[in-house]
């Protein structure tokens, strides 16, 4: 990969996360501890890949405001290539609002991902040649769908591999329509029910599903359950890798850092087990901090947890 890039596209924000020191009251306010950290799905995909050594090329919008200023300073420090960076005038930046219980699980969570707009199948026609010369691009689902089906459009004319993550339920049926367009697809399991139309309840139900969506057309389904680890498939295997014990600080980014390290194998040739073992390990190490990606990963901490 060492002349080539990753081209990754779509959120790029802070996430403002609040976790509830006691039972929540309607109406009322509780003491907690609220923090927030450089966020959006595909930045932390980026920042992932980019502290594991890929040469990464970012395309996002960010506004004119003190976030995005504290998100642009974020992407550089990781060495990400910020060239393709749209800085919309008079905009916010992306945010991401998360409510936590006493016990760390998500209660209430909402985004704000107006911003994105601003990547329009016709900025997506103007940087076509970034896109075709890409080994790999990475999206996610904060896109138009037709700023999805562009980016397809102009992979296609190189057959540069596709991979999208469904981001949440709500955003998960965009790419439901390009499945066969898609090099590799990770979705959790609510979203994977959505995009295979199957029940899943059980690992085994998650890779019969993983294994539909396979039929579809995508290479590569890996399908997230949380504590329950990973399933995956590929047309001609699959396979379980379960959560690794983590003490969880925060979950916010585990899902990105799973995907970061995962599309890290692929791009290296790991074997699909190996490269899922790795993100499961991204992902246990995230668990443990407050920070939404591990500004100091590296692929021995990786194989060392």
């Amino acid at each position: 990969m060492s002349d080539s890039y990753v081209l990754v596209i779509g959120a790029a924000g802070i996430d403002i996360k609040g976790q509830a020191g006691a039972p929540l009251v309607p109406s009322s306010s509780i003491a907690g501890t609220i923090r927030s950290t450089s966020g959006g799905v595909a930045r932390n995909v980026a920042e992932n890949l980019a502290r594991l050594g890929e040469k990464v090329v970012f395309l996002s919008a960010i506004g004119d405001d003190a976030s995005g200023i504290r998100v642009k300073n974020r992407l550089v420090d990781a060495k990400i290539d910020i060239n393709h960076l749209i800085v919309a005038r008079n905009s916010r930046t992306a945010a991401y609002l998360a409510l936590f219980d006493k016990h760390k699980n998500p209660i209430y969570s909402i985004d704000d991902m107006r911003i994105l707009e601003n990547i329009t199948p016709q900025v997506i026609y103007r940087k076509r040649n970034l896109v075709r010369n890409a080994a790999m691009i990475m999206i996610d689902s904060n896109l138009s769908e037709k700023t999805i089906s562009s980016i397809i459009k102009q992979a296609m004319v190189k057959d540069v591999p596709v991979v999208a993550d469904p981001t949440s339920i709500s955003l998960a049926p965009k790419l439901k329509p390009y499945l066969q367009h898609f090099y590799m697809i990770t979705p959790n399991a609510n979203e994977a029910e959505i995009l295979s139309d199957q029940a899943i309840k059980t690992r085994q139900q998650a890779t019969r599903a993983a294994k539909k969506l396979v039929e579809l057309g995508v290479d590569i389904a890996v399908i997230t359950l949380a504590e329950r680890g990973v399933v995956y498939a590929t047309d001609d295997t699959s396979g379980h890798i379960p959560a690794l014990t983590s003490r969880v600080v925060d979950l916010t980014g585990a899902a990105d850092a799973l995907t970061g390290a995962i599309l890290f194998g692929v791009l290296n040739e790991f074997s699909i087990d190996e490269a899922v073992r790795l993100g499961a390990s991204a992902a246990a190490l995230t668990l443990q901090s407050e920070d939404s990606v591990l500004r100091d990963l590296t692929l021995d901490q990786l194989y060392d947890l």
